[in-house]
């Protein structure tokens, strides 16, 4: 008997992710746009290996990854599934500028959200996430601007939390957990403390414009 389709999809969108974290680590980061055929294989054995059944309830491994990793957002799948496909098929890398917009806004929305649902204030930024016209206007006029500024990444991944959330392929009914997720958010955070330190770094190593000296 097969399970409910949203424990099928979380996961299947776990092993996704789990097997663009495999790949990424068999060929390192940096500027790889299609990987090696051993590389391939194993990445398609460890798809395959994460739904055998294991324990007395015969549940797939994955079933146990999901127990510690709870759901995963639609946006962190489909930032995997886009990683799996560039690397598998060669397709052009995202812009840096597309990956530094989409860290900045969700690092900025975890800033607020989670310790807001913690109780640390007055209001429950969580909520919202169950429908409530201020956050779709929200998501709107953010993926308009970054529509207008050229960035396709952000405006394509929230169309498709959407489209998910307005499906209920996920068990939760808040739009906040197809948007981002604990995972992601931290990951987002690193990425901008990072760029960060890259920047200052720069700076400081250029050499301080001091007054020219006058001539005698």
């Amino acid at each position: 008997m097969l399970p409910p389709l949203t424990d099928l999809i979380a996961l299947l969108g776990i092993d996704l992710v789990l097997c663009a974290g495999c790949l990424r680590g068999l060929n390192g980061r940096s500027g790889v746009t299609r990987v090696s055929g051993p590389a391939k294989w194993i990445t398609a054995m460890v798809f395959v290996v994460l739904w055998f059944p294991l324990g007395a309830d015969h549940l797939p491994i994955l079933a146990y990854v999901r127990g510690i990793s709870s759901d995963l957002s639609v946006t962190l799948v489909a930032l995997a599934a886009l990683d799996l496909s560039r690397r598998f098929f060669g397709l052009r890398a995202v812009g840096q500028q597309e990956w530094r917009t989409l860290s900045g806004v969700v690092a900025c929305a975890a800033l607020v959200l989670y310790p807001l649902a913690l109780g640390w204030g007055d209001w429950d930024a969580y909520r919202a996430g169950w429908g409530t016209p201020g956050m779709w206007l929200a998501l709107l006029t953010i993926a308009l601007f970054c529509w207008a500024k050229g960035l396709r990444l952000l405006p394509v991944l929230v169309a498709l939390a959407l489209l998910a959330w307005s499906a209920g392929l996920l068990e939760s009914t808040n739009l906040w957990d197809y948007l981002m997720d604990p995972w992601l958010a931290t990951a987002a955070l690193f990425q901008c403390i990072r760029w960060g330190v890259v920047q200052w770094l720069a700076r400081s190593k250029r050499p301080a414009s001091g007054p020219v000296p006058s001539s005698p």
